[in-house]
């Protein structure tokens, strides 16, 4: 399985038999996505930077809590916050765990809050963890570090910082870098895995990639 950072925290999940993408993005935010085809595509909230659905041809769209299955391709739906107050200052927000070909995915969308125990429970084992490190507006990069540690992925791909485009205020990936040891990290095309069936790296590995948008 394939992941691709198309910006944001929009990816692109590609299996053998099915494409899924997460909170696609509106031109607006400055950076443009290309027509996609998708079999699956899950919105973490409403806010347009990440619910721009119209973008995606022919894809089944979730986008709340919930367990799903749409061509071999699970999907978890964990309902979150926003912020740090409940959702009472930017609303609701949910957390998806997808397994394609065997590979579970979990994607923080705009979270906003240290997880609880039941979330954290209901998360996981996570191969891969998506996680929001540009502040404002979700998790400070301190946070999005404790949430890795709570979480123990095999692979952490930081999302939702500035990047070349974005019209976003948001913070640089750097801090977040600092806070988890990383001193050097060249961004790659792609992240490709296969399934942790058979055992996995016991240290959690940062994969920072190229956003193709």
């Amino acid at each position: 399985m394939d992941v691709t950072w198309l910006g944001h925290g929009c990816f692109r999940l590609r299996g053998r038999g099915a494409n899924v993408f997460t909170d696609p993005f509106p031109p607006s935010l400055g950076i443009k996505l290309p027509r996609l085809e998708a079999d699956v595509v899950t919105v973490s909230h409403g806010h347009p930077n990440h619910s721009y659905t119209e973008i995606i041809r022919d894809g089944y769209v979730i986008d709340g809590p919930g367990e799903y299955e749409v061509k071999g391709v699970s999907v978890f739906g964990i309902p979150s916050y926003h912020d740090a107050s409940l959702g009472s200052e930017l609303g609701r927000n949910t957390i998806f765990v997808i397994e394609v070909d065997d590979v579970r995915v979990c994607h923080l969308g705009d979270l906003g809050h240290r997880l609880d125990d039941d979330q954290s429970e209901a998360i996981g084992t996570v191969d891969v963890l998506l996680v929001p490190v540009g502040g404002r507006k979700t998790i400070a990069p301190d946070v999005a570090a404790e949430v890795v540690r709570l979480i123990e992925p095999r692979v952490v791909v930081p999302m939702h910082f500035k990047t070349p485009g974005i019209k976003e205020d948001l913070g640089g990936v750097d801090t977040f870098l600092k806070e988890m040891g990383v001193t050097d990290s060249e961004p790659l095309p792609k992240l490709s895995m296969q399934s942790s069936l058979g055992g996995g790296e016991s240290e959690t590995k940062v994969v920072l990639l190229e956003p193709k948008g």
